[in-house]
């Protein structure tokens, strides 16, 4: 039998799991204890010894002065809105009676230009020949300058319902809307398919005219068009069919299913369309008479160059430049 042993005072005595001591971990200390032990301890203070009287009824008597500062504050904010809102109220209704009194206004001044426009026609044709008022007067409806009636198509646009729960479904935070891009397809392809004179939402269009967006608002020459947009197209009896089959009739049936976009084409007789204004004229020079010596046979003094044949017809409208 052994008595116990004795182990070596230099023995290692690292051997065993037990013994083995670990470095704490830094991060992992901070994200246990974040707040510093000082902190901790004079909130211990503080509970154990409370601030005297007059430094307890200092710290009530800031807050209670703050609180009052503040109410003090809401309510003269208060009171002044609520007493200028008399006054914007009065000013919004004053700027919403100016709006419609020019639009009235202007209203007038368009149905006026409207009746002097037949009036000028008809003294017109009266002092022309009939052969030079029925040229004049179909030229002036090729270029859209003047009324036109006929059977043709009716295409009509408008933005998606919005959702009634609100969510958010284009890119302006609203529902899908009608773009200018929209109506521009739409006209071209009406001009492809035969369309003799369109017209959107009442104004014509022309060889010169623009579709182009300003912000939200959609601009047709200038002149903005609200939706449900119309698009009016005179032309011959296969103008429906071929415009199904145009690539812009296929782009808006893909946005009816995929963004809810309302797009209808239906039939329409006896469609009138009315003229475009007058184009504004910018530059205008004096023809220049050929000399007697540059027509090398003696040609009349004073002659002008060749007129259009009567039997030319004129190039129907292609709205380009969109």
């Amino acid at each position: 039998m052994t008595g116990p042993q004795l182990s070596r005072p230099d023995a290692p005595q690292g051997d065993s799991p037990a013994s083995r001591v670990y470095a704490p971990d830094f991060l992992t200390e901070l994200f246990r204890n974040p707040l510093d032990p000082g902190y901790a301890d004079a909130a211990a203070r503080r509970r154990d010894t409370p601030p005297s009287g007059w430094r307890g009824r200092s710290a009530r008597s800031v807050s209670v002065v703050v609180l009052v500062a503040l109410g003090f504050l809401f309510a003269v904010a208060y009171r002044q809105t609520m007493a200028e809102e008399p006054g914007r109220s009065k000013a919004r209704a004053d700027l919403v009676a100016q709006i419609k009194e020019r639009e009235a206004e202007t209203d007038e001044m368009a149905a006026r230009a409207d009746r002097l426009r037949e009036e000028v026609g008809r003294q017109r044709d009266a002092a022309l020949s009939g052969s030079q008022a029925s040229r004049l007067r179909r030229l002036e409806a090729g270029t859209g300058l003047g009324r036109v009636r006929g059977d043709g198509v009716v295409v009509r646009l408008a933005d998606a319902p919005p959702k009634g729960d609100g969510s958010v479904t284009g890119s302006e935070g609203g529902p899908p809307r009608v773009l200018y891009t929209d109506l521009q397809k739409v006209a071209n392809d009406l001009w492809a398919a035969g369309a003799e004179a369109v017209a959107i939402n009442g104004q014509r269009l022309t060889a010169t005219s623009t579709i182009r967006s300003a912000g939200a608002a959609i601009l047709v020459d200038f002149r903005p068009v609200t939706g449900p947009y119309e698009v009016s197209a005179i032309g011959p009896g296969s103008l429906r069919d071929r415009f199904d089959d145009s690539r812009a009739a296929f782009l808006m049936r893909e946005l009816v299913n995929s963004v809810g976009l309302s797009f209808q084409v239906r039939e329409v007789e006896d469609l009138t369309l009315p003229a475009a204004p007058e184009p504004r004229l910018r530059y205008a020079e004096p023809s220049v008479s050929p000399s007697p010596s540059a027509s090398g046979s003696g040609g009349v003094e004073g002659s002008s160059g060749p007129e259009p044949s009567g039997s030319a017809s004129s190039p129907s409208p292609s709205g380009g430049g969109r």
